[in-house]
Formats: C-alpha cells, sequence, structure tokens
C-alpha cells in the first residue's frame, strides 16, 4: 500500500528520520549533485533564506520506510511551483510510486490554488546526449509527463548550455486548467528559477539573455513525441495523506446525563463529527487505547482511582452530584465513596455515573491517538473528545470535565519538544492552568470571559502567570461579558505573538464553540464568519497542532462553527504558498 504524507520542516523526530532516508536516496539517484542532498533540511525550515519555500513528498511504507520523495519549490511572486527533483529507491522496480507522488504534488498544488508547476528535464535529444542508458532515462522522463498533457517549451535560450555539460528543457503543467502559458508569466518565472537556484553558476547577462528569448505569445511547446492523440491518462496511483485527521469514539454515548438542565449531551459529537465530514479535509483515524498511566502522569493517582472506584459502583440511571466539600479538614476524607465526592470537585453540577469514568478515560485516549497522529507528521488533528477535560484539575473534576483531555496531550507531547496551550473555550482553563502552573516546558495561554462573571470564577484572572520554574509561562485574557469579534481577534493576536515567541514544536488547543451568539453558558457575540478568522489565524502559525474539544452546546452553532474553524485553517495552508515567513 503506497501512504504519501508531506514533510513542512525538520522538526518531528520522525520527520528528520524521514529526511535522512530522503537525503539517503538522493545521494544515490543524483551522484553528481550528491552535495545538495545536505541542505535539503535547512531547505525546509529557512524558506527566507533561500526565497522560496520547500516541500517535500514522501511515499512511506507501514514500516515507516521511505520509498521516494519529490521535492517542490514554490516561488510566491508568481504563485508557481518548481518540481525540483522526484526519485525513488533504486532497489524498487515498478508499483506506480513516481506517479503517486507526482499526481500527489499536482493535487497538492491545485487544491492551494497555484498558478502552475515547472520542470526541468534533460535533453531527449540523441545529437546532444551521446550516452545511449542516460539518452533512454531522458525520453522516458518526457513520456512520463507527456501522459499528463505537459511538453517542453520550445524557442528559446533556456536550453543554453552552462559549462560543459547540456542544458535541461523547460516543462510547464497548468495543473489542469486548459490555460496556455502567458509569455510574461513565463519571463517571471524563469528569472526567479535562474536567480534563486542557479545564481552561483550564471551572471545577471545570462539570466536576461534567456529571459528576453521568451518571445512567443502564448509560449509554444513541443509537439507529443511519445504519446499517441487518443491516449487516455493513467488512473491515479494513490491518494495524498490529507493535512488534516479526525478522531472519536462511540462510548461516549455511554455517558448521558438526562437530569433537566444538563447541557453537556451525546448528541453534540454526532452534530461535530457529521460538521467536520462534510468539510471533506479529515482523514478518519482510528482510536487507540493508552491505559491509565498517561492519565496518572497528569492527575494525582489517588484522584484517578477514586474516580475509577466510585463509578463502578453507582447504579445504573443514577447520578451522584458532590454535595458536601470538605475544604476545612481536608486531610479528613468521607468514608462513603459518594459523600466523597465533594473532595474532589469544584462545583456541584458536575455528577459521577455508572459510565463516567469509562468515557473520560476514552476521551482522554482520542487526545492521545491525536497527539500521537501529529508526532507521525500530521499537520492538524481534531480530537473530538467527550466529555470535555480543561476543567480538570490535577486532584479535581468540575465543569463537566473528569479528566484533562488537552493536559494529557501536551504532557506526551512535552517528552519530545516544548508545548503550548491555547484555550479558546467562553470559560477559563483552570485545569489546564493548575496542571502546568509551575512548569517551563508548557506554555499555558487561555482567552476567556473574565472570572468576575464566568465560570470558574475562582481562576484565570490576568495576573496569575505561574509560580517557580513556571512563573512567566501562564497568560490569561479575560474579555468583558458582551466580547465582540474585533476585540476577541484582538486578542488572539496578542496570544499568538506571546506563543511564537516561545517558539513551541507543538501546539495544543483547547476549542469550545461556546463563544458563540446564543449558547446557552456563554455570552460572547462571535459567529461562524468569526470563528473561520480565528481558525486562520491558528493555521498561520504553521505548528503541529492538535485540536481537542471542550465546550459549546448550542448545536446550531456547533454545526456552523466546526465547519467555519476548520476551513478557516485550510485557507491558511493556501495563503502559506503565496508568501515566505520571514
Amino acid at each position: 500500500m503506497i501512504r504519501i504524507r508531506l514533510i513542512y520542516n525538520s522538526i518531528l523526530p520522525l520527520d528528520k528520520d524521514c529526511l535522512k532516508q530522503v537525503q539517503e536516496i538522493f545521494r544515490k539517484n543524483f551522484a553528481a549533485v550528491a552535495k545538495y542532498a545536505d541542505k535539503i533540511p535547512d531547505m525546509l525550515d529557512n524558506p527566507f533564506k533561500y526565497g522560496y519555500t520547500s516541500k517535500i513528498f514522501i511515499s512511506q511504507r507501514a514500516s515507516g520506510n521511505v520509498t521516494g520523495f519529490a521535492l517542490v519549490l514554490h516561488f510566491p511572486e508568481i504563485n508557481s511551483s518548481l518540481l525540483d527533483f522526484i526519485a525513488i529507491r533504486k532497489d524498487i522496480r515498478g508499483g506506480g510510486i513516481g506517479s503517486a507522488l507526482f499526481e500527489a504534488v499536482r493535487d497538492y498544488l491545485k487544491e492551494s490554488g497555484s498558478r502552475g508547476l515547472y520542470m526541468e528535464v534533460l535533453p531527449d535529444d540523441p545529437n546532444i546526449v551521446k550516452d545511449p542508458q542516460l539518452l533512454k532515462e531522458n525520453q522516458l522522463r518526457f513520456k512520463f509527463y507527456e501522459q499528463y498533457g505537459i511538453r517542453p517549451i520550445t524557442g528559446t535560450e533556456f536550453e543554453t548550455p552552462i559549462g560543459g555539460d547540456p542544458a535541461p528543457y523547460l516543462m510547464f503543467d497548468d495543473l489542469g486548467k486548459g490555460k496556455p502559458l502567458g509569455r510574461s508569466d513565463c519571463r517571471a518565472a524563469v528569472r526567479l528559477i535562474l536567480k534563486r537556484k542557479y545564481s552561483h553558476l550564471v551572471n545577471q547577462d545570462y539570466i536576461e539573455r534567456v529571459v528576453e528569448s521568451i518571445i512567443d505569445e502564448p509560449v509554444r511547446v513541443r509537439e507529443p513525441k511519445y504519446i499517441k492523440p487518443d491516449f487516455s491518462p493513467p488512473a491515479k496511483a494513490a491518494s495524498m495523506q490529507k493535512h488534516f485527521a479526525l478522531i472519536f469514539g462511540a462510548r461516549h454515548e455511554l455517558h448521558h446525563v438526562r437530569d433537566k438542565g444538563y447541557v453537556e449531551r451525546p448528541a453534540r459529537v454526532g452534530v461535530l463529527r457529521k460538521a467536520a465530514e462534510a468539510a471533506g479535509l479529515f482523514d478518519s483515524v482510528p482510536l487507540k487505547h493508552f491505559g491509565e498511566s498517561y492519565i496518572k502522569a497528569v492527575h494525582d493517582k489517588d484522584f484517578v482511582n477514586y474516580l475509577r472506584t466510585v463509578c463502578t459502583n453507582i447504579p445504573e440511571s443514577q447520578s451522584v452530584y458532590p454535595y458536601v466539600f470538605p475544604i476545612r479538614r481536608p486531610e479528613r476524607k468521607p468514608k462513603e465513596l459518594a459523600v466523597r465526592a465533594g473532595y474532589y470537585c469544584i462545583d456541584t453540577f458536575t455528577p459521577l455515573s455508572k459510565n463516567a469514568y469509562q468515557a473520560a478515560s476514552q476521551a482522554a485516549d482520542i487526545a492521545l491517538s491525536g497527539a500521537e497522529e501529529t508526532l507521525k507528521g500530521r499537520r492538524t488533528v481534531y480530537a473530538l473528545c467527550r466529555p470535555p477535560g480543561h476543567h480538570a484539575e490535577k486532584r479535581s473534576f468540575g465543569g463537566f470535565c473528569y479528566f484533562n483531555n488537552a493536559a494529557i496531550a501536551a504532557e506526551l507531547f512535552s517528552k519530545t519538544g516544548k508545548t503550548a496551550t491555547l484555550d479558546i473555550d467562553f470559560h477559563h482553563g483552570n485545569g489546564t492552568q493548575n496542571i502546568f502552573y509551575d512548569r517551563n516546558d508548557v506554555l499555558t495561554v487561555s482567552i476567556h470571559g473574565h472570572p468576575n462573571f464566568a465560570y470558574p470564577y475562582f481562576s484565570g484572572f490576568a495576573d496569575e502567570k505561574g509560580a517557580g520554574a513556571g512563573l512567566g509561562f501562564n497568560y490569561n485574557f479575560p474579555l468583558p461579558e458582551n466580547a465582540s469579534e474585533p476585540l476577541y481577534l484582538q486578542t488572539l493576536e496578542k496570544a499568538i505573538r506571546i506563543i511564537e515567541k516561545f517558539q513551541p514544536t507543538f501546539l495544543v488547543v483547547s476549542l469550545g464553540f461556546d463563544t458563540m451568539k446564543g449558547d446557552p453558558t456563554g455570552t460572547f457575540g462571535l459567529t461562524a464568519g468569526s470563528l473561520r478568522k480565528i481558525g486562520g489565524q491558528i493555521g498561520q502559525m504553521r505548528l503541529p497542532t492538535l485540536i481537542v474539544q471542550e465546550g459549546g452546546y448550542s448545536l446550531k452553532n456547533l454545526r456552523a462553527g466546526c465547519t467555519a474553524f476548520f476551513n478557516g485553517i485550510a485557507e491558511s495552508f493556501k495563503i502559506e504558498l503565496r508568501e515566505i515567513k520571514k
């Protein structure tokens, strides 16, 4: 099975290993320019240095072995790309890997709104290429591209040799638009390619001579040489892995509190899942079980054991609400388990039930599965968790939350690199703050309703900055009761600047749609359009991002907000190709 995915940079350990394999394949296929392979990771990480963004598409086996790659350079000024190199392992024959990689590149550029793709191919003219084996290889490349209707540009001096070696022909793929290449577009592309890729070999006079030789309008291309007119394009060999992954589970349905006024209901997941799937952005990823040790990495062992035990002993269809809070004598735990609920809870409206532990532990597994998928190189993963988690502290539950899904995932990330959490639920993520308050490897940032009027009331003030080693690594942005879109987006921009200054490897977003107008638990005035802009701003950080579902209790808002938010992130990917981030 061919799996194709995109490597954005060399940050993730998995991607570092894959890039080493790419470099190995490169050196064996392109021995004459083997040193070029050394700078590939730097090309991905420092686009401003080179004047173009670089993308590596890899084909990969289930074992993790890379079987081939395509290196694409994108020039934002002309919104067009150059297929710099494409190759498969020397020991692989057939299998359609080259076709699958090329099609993945084309699909990605089409979806991103790119204007076209240029390629350089060494001559197929026997008068120029005297080596029979090399001539045959070059001819096969031309034949391959002709299958897609791509032919070399003619009537220019692009093929003027540099030194003693023959120069390549330039080809252009309009990505299925059916529009001939214009002279001005071709000139702009040739100037950028020669200036930024070959500046160490050619001078400005050479560049201008080649550019000025492009005189036809539209640019002429060679007649088909290898493919007959009635030839049908090849069927797709494989599809590229999508940028987004969706993870969910069914066990949350067991946790259904039917008491009047309890708005955290199973229907939320169904609505969100349908909205996400309808957007057409996601691959669904199987849920994996991780075990209780990951939960105990952020929650006190005593608290976790209590939650598991008390839920097991509660009769079916019965809810236990905390009503006794032994804050004056915490060393005296009530002996009766049901009464002891208040020892671990922060409010009176988050009940324990027979299935609360099962649902909460699965929500943690969903977040962990999402984190693992992110570590495998996925750009954005949506962990559709229920029950939510950001109010669960080290040793307490509340606010419909039992285990802190976002914190559990952030803890896993922190073993690999610095992690930032951004909470954009209407309510302050007191649990996430509590868990990481004295740490400097996990940055916690929250935008929420001011605790003077919004739950949880005791946490989320602006002067809460962290403690000990964590001092200066916790930021709260409490907003007024009727915060508008402009104020919210301005605040988000401040939060993003803080996150970017921290330079995290990973980002965990606690996503709540209770910031939208009409939510029964929130008072902000955000709309679906606002959520689209928020998604766009978050996406432009260009970090491996895990989105963890928190609150939002209007089904109408969930449906509209989910679609808008992820479309906003998707739009940011297109913007990414049109600019170079310094």
